[in-house]
Parts: C-alpha cells; sequence; structure tokens
C-alpha cells in the first residue's frame, strides 16, 4: 500500500481484487462512455496561471459548509453498496471520512442503515434520498435520517429512471445474496430480483418515482427541517428554478456519467451554474475529482467544494478504512501543493484569475 502514490491507481489494484460484476458496477458508465471520459479529458483542459512571490509558508484548506466547518472542501459523494468493495462497507467508508474531518454522503442503496452509521461515533453526515413511489416510506427514511443525526438532505434529481449501463445487462447485475440495501431490509424491499437485464435497473423502475418535480422538492421542505442540496443539476435553467424553491445548495453532477450519455462533464459546466446562482447558495462539484489540481480548478471556477465517488469504492475495495483515510490525505496533500505553487495560501485566494479554459482561450482568439 505505501508504493501507491496518487488516487488513481487505487482503480487497477480494485479492478484486479473484485469480482468482475462488481468492479464494472462501479466503473462503468452510460451506453457509450463518451460522458465517462469527458469527466477526466475535460480536467486536463483547463490550464493555471499561477502566481509567484506570495507568501505561502502557511496553507489552509478548512472550509464551511451548510455552517459545519470541515477541514478541506473535499467530501464523499453518494454511492451505493460499499460492502460489495469490503465487509465494512460504509462503516469504514464513515470513520474514515470523521477521522479526515469532513462530510460523509450515505445513499438511500446504501448497504449499512442511517443507524449502523450513526453507531460508529461522531461525524458530518449528509443522507441521499431518492424519492420512492411510495412517500410514506420516503418520510420515514427521513425522519430515519434526522434521528440518526444526519445533517441535511441530499436530493438526486437526475434519475426518474436508470440510465443504460450495458456492462450491467452484460454481466445481469444484482446486489450479491449475502447482502441487503440495509434502509430497507424491514420492509421487504432490501432485495433486488435476478432478471435478464441489469437487477437494479428493474429495481429502479418498480420503486423509483418518475413524476418527481419541482412541487415535491416544497414538499419535501415541509416534512423536514434539514437542508436540502439538489443533485444533479447541470443548466442555468435549473439553477434558477433551485433557487426559486428555496433548496440550500446545487451540486453540479452527471450522476458519475451513468445516466445520460453525451451531456458535458462537470467541470464543464460548473461554471454556467455558478454565474446564475450569483452567491445566494453554494455550488458544489461531482465527477471525476482524480488529482488535488482538479479540485483547484473547480474552486477557481466557482465550486464551494467537490464531493468524490468512484475513488471512495476503489480505495475501500483495496485497503479498507485506512485506504479511505489515504485517498483522502493524497488529495489533500495534493491540493496544498497545487495553492502552495499557484501563490494562494487559502482558499479565498484562489480565484477565476488563476486558470484558464477552453473557452477563455475562444474568446481570446476572436478578440
Amino acid at each position: 500500500m505505501e508504493l501507491i502514490t496518487n488516487v488513481s491507481e487505487y482503480e487497477k489494484l480494485a479492478r484486479e481484487k473484485l469480482p468482475k460484476m462488481v468492479y464494472d458496477y462501479y466503473a462503468s458508465g452510460a451506453e457509450d462512455q463518451w460522458t465517462l471520459r469527458e469527466n477526466r479529458e475535460a480536467f486536463s483542459r483547463i490550464l493555471f496561471r499561477p502566481r509567484v512571490l506570495i507568501d505561502v509558508s502557511h496553507i489552509n484548506i478548512a472550509t464551511n459548509i451548510l455552517g459545519f466547518d470541515i477541514s478541506m472542501p473535499i467530501m464523499i459523494a453518494p454511492s451505493a453498496m460499499h460492502k460489495m468493495a469490503h465487509p465494512e462497507g460504509e462503516l469504514a467508508t464513515a470513520r474514515a471520512a470523521a477521522s479526515a474531518g469532513t462530510i460523509m454522503t450515505l445513499s438511500t442503496l446504501a448497504t449499512s442503515s442511517v443507524e449502523e452509521v450513526n453507531s460508529v461515533g461522531p461525524g458530518i453526515r449528509f443522507f441521499q434520498l431518492y424519492v420512492f413511489k411510495d412517500r410514506n416510506l420516503v418520510r420515514q427514511l427521513v425522519k430515519r435520517a434526522e434521528a440518526a443525526g444526519f445533517k441535511a438532505i441530499v436530493l438526486t434529481v437526475d434519475t426518474p429512471i436508470l440510465g443504460r449501463r450495458e456492462a450491467d445487462i452484460k454481466n445481469r447485475f444484482i446486489l450479491p445474496p449475502h447482502l441487503v440495501l440495509k434502509n430497507f431490509e424491514a420492509l421487504d424491499l432490501g432485495t433486488m430480483d435476478k432478471t435478464d437485464d441489469s437487477g437494479l435497473a428493474s429495481y429502479v423502475a418498480g420503486q423509483f418515482d418518475r413524476s418527481l418535480c419541482w412541487e415535491d422538492v416544497k414538499w419535501l421542505q415541509t416534512i423536514t427541517p434539514l437542508p436540502i442540496l439538489v443533485k444533479g443539476v447541470m443548466t442555468a435553467e435549473d439553477t434558477r428554478l433551485a433557487i426559486e424553491n428555496g433548496v440550500s445548495g446545487i451540486i453540479v453532477s452527471n450522476h458519475g456519467a451513468r445516466q445520460l450519455d453525451y451531456v458535458p462533464a462537470t467541470i464543464s459546466c460548473l461554471e454556467e451554474v455558478v454565474k446564475e446562482a450569483k452567491g445566494r447558495l453554494p455550488v458544489f462539484l461531482d465527477g471525476g475529482v482524480r488529482r488535488g489540481t482538479d479540485v483547484f480548478k473547480a474552486l477557481a471556477l466557482g465550486a464551494a467544494g467537490v464531493f468524490i465517488g468512484r475513488p471512495v469504492l476503489y480505495s475501500l475495495a483495496v485497503d479498507g478504512e485506512a485506504g479511505v483515510r489515504k485517498m483522502l490525505q493524497m488529495l489533500r496533500d495534493e491540493l496544498e501543493l497545487a495553492m502552495a505553487l499557484g501563490g494562494c495560501a487559502s482558499l479565498r485566494d484562489i480565484t477565476r484569475a488563476h486558470v484558464v479554459t477552453d473557452g477563455d482561450r475562444i474568446r481570446r482568439a476572436r478578440l
């Protein structure tokens, strides 16, 4: 493990260790997987404009998210079924996040319940919510998350149905029989039936509410005092609607390129959302982050922080809690290095002037 020097190396090791069905589920995107590749490649087209002769003897990357002080603007995104990666699953992830002083978001489709995650000890945790057809079930989920000390609801809004993930179809993906979706264990909704397609796609088609709309965001606000972030916004138009409907934050996300293929990379959508938000609520980035330099670029384009998904699963598969802790530490170290070399002693020093995008180059060429 000591020979791992960057976050991406965990993926290769995880591929060697995990069953093919599990690795493919974690790693694959929708259809042609163009957006999956673009989520990474778009970062490579953003270049730095570093400043020099600035005192960077002390680097401070602490920040405040929705009133909660955290050690760095790098948080854990919701991802399903951590116990497919490691026997301790979400419990190991929660401990690693707490140790790193950052936020973990627990998926609705977790293999550990909100109560079990709360039992590992203190930590700032958000609960990601899918809206099921049974609204009483949704109400119960939210109240359980509140009671377990979760601090915010992350409402995923880009999944009325599941995207076409061809690897899952080929593998006839299903939750391994020794595991259950723990938040639904007592409700006879914790298992998936084997099908001639993806078992998860069939599960989602049967349970998720395709009629979900902005009115339901208002309804959610009537059943919980917790702040609500919407995850899956990619346009100025939806940003305006999110603000009009009183959400507390936006996570720019394309669901890890697992829903609609040929949408832009999230880093390419970020600035449009930030400009429309006009500072009225925090905007976060989810998707493709593998380096501290990626975090710096997102912050320069206006993100209040980033959420990371697949690196958590890969590092968890390779070395459990210790793997997730090391992965988070590597990203932290790389962000601090990028800030020092870019001339930024604190997060507030990172500005739009520190990066050049494709759009900038096109505009300059037209002058």
